[in-house]
């Protein structure tokens, strides 16, 4: 055993410690952690535009894989500091420090706790940093993680000011990784809705790409962008209001769909986990509709009240509030959640009395959205009562006999245990049934092509027997109603065949959930199976593909002669095959299915899923590279 006393301590200087744990600082190493290189120095051009300097933020995509962003605001400060750096060395170099942290600086600000530019030096190949300020131009470079490659330098004089920072991710911390253009613009121009008067240029200069965002509008556009692809109540509800050292703007806009879309931002950094801002606006709605249905006598006795659930039923909100820095509190280093207690009272007081006021000035669309609301209310307590008989009542018997029919259930009871896999067809189903291990593992096979999610309404999904086989089988309940923690099973595994069909029902299915059974996927508890899509045999070796370039690397290491199938469906594999390769813990791989990004996510499955053809053409146009080359013998 290796020996452990003092001489084991090891103390990391520097960004050294950023390199060695770089998950603690930007949440992970693939693409979604490089990407969040460029919010953090992006996030520093915002802090600018927040607090009054400043209007353009350019962000490029440079042809060899490193990225620019430039900004008009006052500069990085380049003179002398205490510790006897520039400035502009100490930001770039030292962790937790920087404007931020003195009122001087930033009133507000979003940046990474003031680490952010630090954070992203260390993680860089080479990061440059060019400063127009006080009327001269200063560059300074830096190397592999943070070391100076070029001292401050001044290069010349100008009337302009402003910061450029250039920086390549180190390839030894992000393999595989690109630049997205798609990704950065969707990005930039959430950004753009959130400060009015602000222009953000994005540019791929490898792919010959621009595009330019610009809002005078701020939160209404962002909602009627949201919104754009669905029918409306009414017009977009906008208010704004200060109370204790707290700017606090909303807009919201409810449609004829049955999901709540609510997004937050603070300092205009996406807090994609909630918080306390998002806890004071539902409790502030909630309390305004209720009051105000009780003071217009629109309500019942018996009727009670509606829940926060029902008033949020088809509700898009975008919440943005901007808090001073001696009393921002995130929880978790990449400020996913607001920590902060006040912005919780201060959120739910101007929501309440914007709102009250508002709805005592528009009283038809008070009417329609509780109409609504009370509509949700009806169906979820019906959803609740179904449930309740399904599982004790009077509906058990024919519900068991149903599935008893389709459902080759697992023998454990243990919901923290047990998966469900839906397959496509009888044939897939067969040899699923066969290869599981029945003690955990259930299986629904399903047949035909699942009812679109998106275009049908609740009543036709509830009528479709497929959708309300999938409903009972889980258990959960549906909608409004879901409620992933009685959920019959801890993976719910979506397992079809490598096919066009096959994708076509992954997409529905998917779309189902997201749609209807949306904490499942919130949970971490949907997947997606990855069957092989070849077998190859040398002799009496075997070996599985999973992709193309799975296929070519066990062709390049092995020599001789051999035998290849391409496997169509899964009802092609023996049950041991599918086992060994899709269904054994032990060896497979699954695909979880997560929601990384709210409003993209929204918007993707409105415009592919939805009614209107043409978005979803040129969304596919764009996107998609269609071939009809197989070349798996060659």
């Amino acid at each position: 055993m290796a020996k452990y006393d003092e001489t084991s301590i090891k103390i990391l200087e520097g960004l050294e410690a950023v390199r060695k744990r770089p998950g603690m600082y930007i949440g992970s190493t693939d693409k979604r952690g490089m990407h969040h290189l460029v919010w953090e120095i992006v996030d520093n051009s915002i802090d600018e535009v927040i607090n009054g300097y400043g209007n353009h933020i350019k962000v490029i995509i440079n042809q060899d894989g490193s990225v620019t962003v430039a900004d008009n605001g006052r500069g990085v400060p380049t003179g002398l500091h205490e510790s006897g750096k520039s400035a502009l060395e100490v930001i770039f170099t030292i962790l937790h420090a920087g404007g931020k942290f003195s009122e001087a600086g930033y009133k507000v600000s979003g940046g990474l706790h003031g680490v952010g530019a630090s954070v992203v030096n260390a993680l860089s190949k080479y990061l440059q940093v060019i400063s127009y300020r006080d009327g001269v131009i200063s560059m300074m470079e830096f190397c592999n993680g943070g070391k100076i490659k070029t001292p401050l330098t001044v290069m010349g004089k100008t009337n302009k000011t402003g910061t450029i920072v250039k920086f390549l991710p180190d390839p030894e911390i992000f393999k595989n990784c690109n630049f997205s253009f798609t990704t950065i613009s969707e990005r930039m121009q959430e950004t753009a809705f959130l400060q009015n008067g602000l222009t953000i240029e994005v540019i791929d200069e490898a792919d010959n790409k621009e595009v330019k965002y610009h809002y005078d509008l701020g939160l209404v556009s962002f909602i009627d962008f949201m919104n754009e692809e669905k029918e409306t109540l009414h017009k977009v509800i906008n208010f704004s209001s200060s109370k204790s050292k707290i700017d606090v703007e909303i807009a919201m806009q409810y449609t004829n769909t049955y999901n709540e879309q609510i997004m937050s931002f603070v300092n205009n950094v996406k807090t994609v986990d909630g918080g306390t801002h998002e806890v004071g606006f539902k409790t502030g709605i909630t309390k305004a509709f209720n009051d105000y249905a009780k003071n217009n006598n629109l309500f019942k006795a018996k009727d009670g009240t509606l829940d926060g659930a029902d008033v949020r039923e088809g509700l898009a909100a975008v919440i943005s509030l901007k808090i001073p820095e001696e009393l921002l509190q995130f929880e978790g280093q990449t400020k996913g959640k607001l920590g902060t207690p006040e912005a919780r009272s201060v959120t739910e007081s101007i929501t309440y009395e914007s709102l009250k006021f508002y709805l005592e000035e528009n009283k038809e669309v008070a009417r329609a959205i509780l109409d609504k609301a009370m509509k949700s209310k009806v169906a979820r307590e019906a959803a609740r009562k179904a449930r309740e008989e399904a599982r004790n009542g009077k509906n058990k018997s024919k519900i068991e006999k149903n599935l008893s029919g389709k459902l080759a259930p697992a023998q454990s009871k243990n919901p923290n245990l047990n998966e469900l896999f839906l397959v496509e067809g009888n044939s897939a189903g067969g040899s699923a049934i066969g290869g599981r291990d029945r003690k955990f593992q259930a299986i629904l096979p399903l047949r035909g092509k699942v009812i679109n999610g998106e275009k049908a309404s609740m009543d036709d999904m509830l009528k479709n027997e497929e959708i309300n086989t999938i409903i009972h089988t889980v258990g959960a309940g549906v909608g409004q109603s879901f409620d992933a923690k009685e959920s019959n099973y801890d993976k719910v595994i979506i397992m079809t065949d490598a096919d066009v069909d096959g994708a076509h029902i992954q997409v529905l299915l998917l779309t189902f959930f997201y749609r209807y059974m949306r904490g499942l996927i919130e949970a971490g508890k949907l997947y997606i199976a990855m069957p092989p899509l070849y077998k190859l045999e040398y002799g009496k070796n075997r070996y599985y593909a999973y992709t193309d370039e799975e296929l070519n690397e066990i062709k390049n290491n092995n020599t001789g002669k051999y035998s290849i199938q391409r496997y169509k469906g899964l009802g092609e594999m023996n049950p041991e095959q599918l086992w060994e390769t899709t269904m054994n813990p032990e060896s497979r791989s699954l695909i979880r299915v997560t929601i990384s990004d709210a409003s993209l996510a929204e918007k993707r499955v409105s415009v592919l899923m939805g009614d209107k053809v043409e978005p979803r053409k040129d969304w596919i146009n764009e996107n998609v590279e269609f071939t009809m080359e197989d070349d798996y013998r060659n």
